[in-house]
C-alpha cells in the first residue's frame, strides 16, 4: 500500500449532509468530494465544447458545467451530454425555458436561482422537468447578483443576505416537494464567502458546492481559492468544489485536486514533494520537477514522489514517499523505494529512470488495490 497514511492529527471530520446524485456521481453524504469545472467555449460550437469537456474529464473532473444562455445552446446540450464522459451541469440564468430544454437534452443538473427564473408557475415547470428527467438542481447564490430586496434590506452584500437568499431558494424547491438539490453561496471576497458558507452549513443539511467566484488569474486565483476553499474544507464544509480561474478549465481541475490532496481529502496522481532548491543542490531541481510533472501527468494512481536537491532534508522526505531521489555529489544521487535507500543513480538519465520507477510502482499499487477488492 502507499506510504500516505492517515493519522489522527490529519483527519478532517466532514459535515454531515444529505446525498444527491448528479447523473451517476454521488454528491454529499460519505461520497468523495467531487471536482468540477466549467467550459469556456461557445456552447453551440459542439465539437470544441465536447473536446474541452473530454480534456477536463481526462484531467480528473467529475462533473463539468456548460453555459446555456440561449435556445441554440440548450439544444446543443443534447449532443454534448451524449458524448460527455462525465455528468453535465447546465448553467441557466433568467430563462426558465432554457432550464426545461436543458433537462430534456440530458443535463444531469441545472444551475439556477429559483428566484430569478420567473413566477411560481414557471418555477413549478422547471421542477417538473427536473423530476421527469431525473435532473438535480444547484441553487447558485452569488454576492454579485443578490436580489434587490435583500440589498435594500442589508444595504450591501453580506453573509446574512447571502444565507437568506439561499434559504429562500431552498424554500421554493421544498415547497414544490423537490429535495434533489445542492447549494452554493459564492463571493470573490474570501472573508465574505467563508462566513456565508459557514452560516449556510449550519442552516441546512443540503450538499454544499464550494467556490470563490471570479478568483482571478492562474496564480492569484489559485492562492485565493486555496485560502478560501482550504479553510472551509479544513472545517469539514464542502461536498463538491470548483476553482474559478481566468485560465484553461483543465488548470481549474488540477488546482482543485491539489487543494484536496493537500488536506488528505482526495488523492489522484503523483504528489511530488520537492525543495525550492539552493546552492546545495546536486542537480537542477526546478527543471527536473517541471519535466517530471509533464511526464507523469498520465498516472492516475495516488502515490508520492520526493525530489530533493541535497541530503539535508532529502533522506527524511524520502522516508515518507513511495519513490524518492536525493541529490548528492559527483553527479549522482540516491534512489529511495518505499522510504528505504535502494540504489545510486547518476544525474544523467535520472528523469527517465524516475519515470520508469514511478510507472512500475503505480502498476504495483493498482494490482494491490484490485487484489484487495
Amino acid at each position: 500500500m502507499s506510504l500516505h497514511a492517515i493519522r489522527p492529527w490529519r483527519q478532517i471530520d466532514r459535515r454531515s449532509s444529505r446525498q444527491i446524485m448528479v447523473g451517476n456521481v454521488p454528491v454529499g453524504g460519505d461520497a468523495p468530494i467531487t471536482v468540477q469545472t466549467m467550459t469556456n467555449t461557445i456552447t453551440t460550437d459542439i465539437k470544441a465544447t465536447i473536446e474541452q469537456v473530454q480534456a477536463c474529464a481526462e484531467a480528473g473532473a467529475d462533473i463539468v458545467r456548460v453555459s446555456a444562455p440561449d435556445e441554440a445552446s440548450a439544444k446543443a446540450l443534447k449532443e454534448i451530454c451524449a458524448e460527455s464522459p462525465v455528468p453535465i451541469v447546465a448553467d441557466i440564468h433568467f430563462h426558465y425555458k432554457r432550464a426545461i430544454e436543458a433537462a430534456e437534452a440530458g443535463a444531469a443538473c441545472l444551475r439556477i436561482n429559483p428566484g430569478n427564473i420567473g413566477d411560481a408557475s414557471r418555477v413549478r415547470e422547471v421542477i417538473k422537468a427536473a423530476k421527469d428527467h431525473d435532473c438535480s438542481i444547484r441553487i447558485g447564490v452569488n454576492a454579485g447578483s443578490l436580489e434587490k430586496h435583500l440589498l435594500d434590506k442589508y444595504a450591501e452584500p453580506c453573509p446574512e443576505a447571502m444565507i437568506e437568499s439561499g434559504l429562500d431558494h431552498i424554500r421554493i424547491l421544498e415547497d414544490n416537494d423537490f429535495q434533489n438539490y445542492k447549494i452554493s453561496c459564492k463571493a470573490s471576497d474570501v472573508f465574505l464567502a467563508a462566513a456565508a458558507y459557514q452560516g449556510l452549513a449550519e442552516a441546512t443539511d443540503a450538499p454544499i458546492h464550494l467556490g470563490i467566484t471570479e478568483a482571478g488569474g492562474l496564480v492569484s486565483g489559485t492562492i485565493k481559492s486555496a485560502i478560501g476553499l482550504g479553510n472551509l474544507l479544513w472545517m469539514g464544509i464542502g461536498d463538491t468544489i470548483r476553482v474559478s480561474l481566468s485560465a484553461d478549465p483543465v488548470e481549474e481541475v488540477k488546482v482543485g485536486y491539489e487543494i484536496l490532496k493537500s488536506l488528505g481529502l482526495r488523492h489522484r496522481g503523483v504528489n511530488i514533494i520537492s525543495c525550492p532548491s539552493c546552492a546545495r543542490q546536486g542537480f537542477d531541481v526546478i527543471a527536473t520537477v517541471a519535466e517530471l510533472e509533464k511526464r507523469l501527468e498520465h498516472i492516475k494512481t495516488p502515490m508520492s514522489l520526493s525530489i530533493i536537491g541535497c541530503v539535508v532534508n532529502g533522506p527524511g522526505e524520502a522516508l515518507m514517499t513511495d519513490v524518492g531521489f536525493t541529490g548528492g555529489g559527483a553527479g549522482s544521487g540516491m534512489i529511495y523505494m518505499a522510504g528505504k535507500q535502494d540504489h545510486k543513480q547518476s544525474n544523467d538519465g535520472m528523469i527517465d529512470h524516475i519515470v520508469d520507477l514511478v510507472e512500475k510502482r503505480a502498476a504495483e499499487l493498482d494490482a494491490e488495490a484490485v487484489a484487495a477488492e
